[in-house]
């Protein structure tokens, strides 16, 4: 609380989960009594958490990772959820770059979209070691993806490289 209250006076544009997503009684009370904007939370899962996040009046913007919070459906759903609390949405980046790309899809859909997260250092890098293609970024902006699907597809071979490991997760019964 003390930290989030010396930074007050330096504009900061918002403080990313302040505390851990363990208490949301806490979290709200923290947005009530700090001056900077709550951005939360990546970690959080499904949007029943989120509903609860935003009855609380707990955060300012919404932060979701698709491979945190169900999948791009209930990303979807979140999103909307947000809407109803007149909340921004800004995708979280991460996980690699097929979340990346879906998150940039739902951006690109849900009118309440204030931001895409891109880690840089990820994007320049080993997430191109991993996809076909990748969303252009210039300027500060992401554009939409051209290809069928998702726009991209895993490298041919990437699965048979040294040091892979493949798992696969199958749906309950």
């Amino acid at each position: 609380m003390r930290i989030g209250q010396a930074l007050e006076d330096y504009d900061i544009y918002w403080s990313e989960d302040p505390i851990k997503m363990v208490n949301l009684e806490a979290l709200a009370d923290y947005r009530r009594r700090v001056r900077i904007p709550v951005c939360a939370s990546e970690t959080l899962a499904t949007r029943s958490a989120f509903r609860d996040l935003l009855a609380k009046q707990a955060v300012d913007y919404v932060m979701l990772d698709l491979g945190w919070c169900g999948g791009l459906s209930e990303g979807k759903k979140i999103a909307t959820l947000a809407v109803s609390w007149l909340r921004p949405i800004a995708p979280h980046d991460c996980v690699g770059p097929v979340v990346l790309i879906a998150s940039l899809h739902l951006a690109l859909n849900a009118p309440n979209a204030l931001f895409q997260e891109v880690v840089r250092a990820y994007y320049t890098s080993w997430y191109k070691e991993l996809v076909t293609e990748l969303p252009r970024i210039e300027n500060g902006e992401a554009y939409a993806m051209t290809g069928p699907g998702f726009g991209t597809a895993l490298l041919p071979g990437l699965k048979q490289r040294a040091g892979i490991t493949v798992q696969r997760s199958e749906s309950p019964k």
